[in-house]
């Protein structure tokens, strides 16, 4: 079925409307939009055209969308892995962490003490299940075993 330009306009104004929406409520990346309105029944090419648009226009982007859900993550205790991780499940790819946890006002080595302080408190003297198992927990939040020993070296823990 051949649409008319007027239906293609409307058609493009629902979409650029569905979109907006969208962007008002929080910041997404442009995959993000993209799967909302392949499941909304929209056409690819159309979408993928509106939201082109949007950027262009600044409406939609990728860094805010980054550094948004980065800082998002990062309060609630995160580490690099993890949210790296996330954002490229969402599309995202290419940004320094590093850089949005400075823009933040923190570092690794500060979130990581923290998010270990909240859970455990100031134990220096662990035996070793008790050491693995709380090690297991930093790399499930996404911290990296270096920092985990650079943790536990600044806490003075011992097995």
């Amino acid at each position: 079925m051949v649409k008319s330009q007027e239906e293609k306009k409307s058609h493009l104004k629902q979409i650029e409307q569905t979109c907006v929406r969208l962007l008002a409520m929080r910041e997404h990346s442009q995959a993000e939009l993209l799967n909302k309105l392949l499941a909304k029944g929209f056409e690819k090419n159309e979408s993928l055209a509106v939201i082109e648009d949007l950027t262009l226009q600044g409406w939609q982007s990728d860094l805010r969308y980054a550094e948004s859900y980065a800082r998002y993550r990062i309060q609630k205790g995160y580490g690099p892995i993890y949210v790296t991780y996330e954002l490229k499940r969402n599309g995202i790819s290419g940004f320094s962490l590093d850089e949005i946890v400075q823009k933040t006002g923190g570092n690794w080595i500060a979130l990581i003490e923290q998010v270990y302080i909240k859970k455990y408190g100031y134990d220096a003297r662990l035996d070793h299940n008790e050491w693995a198992r709380r090690s297991r927990f930093l790399m499930q939040r996404g911290f990296p075993s270096s920092m985990i020993s650079t943790l536990f070296d600044h806490l003075n823990i011992k097995l």
